[in-house]
């Protein structure tokens, strides 16, 4: 997978799917490690693992104490 360069304002996260041999689809965030989620689709993966992410973007946020500019999925 191609390194996307984060822009100097914000944090660009890129999502990776792969569909299991039962079907579900797994949605990763390789730049936040751990952060993977399963849906019955590819779309509901994306969902699931986007709404993680921002969960986790958001416990970073408070924990340095200083907020993103933006963020960007891919």
């Amino acid at each position: 997978m191609a390194t996307v360069p984060h822009p100097p304002d914000g944090e660009s996260f890129s999502i990776v799917f792969e569909r299991e041999d039962d079907g579900r689809w797994l949605a990763e965030v390789p730049e936040l490690p751990g952060v993977m989620a399963y849906g019955t689709t590819e779309q509901d993966a994306e969902v699931n693992v986007t709404a993680l992410a921002l969960r986790v973007i958001a416990d970073r946020t408070e924990q340095i104490r200083k907020s993103p500019k933006a963020i960007r999925f891919l």
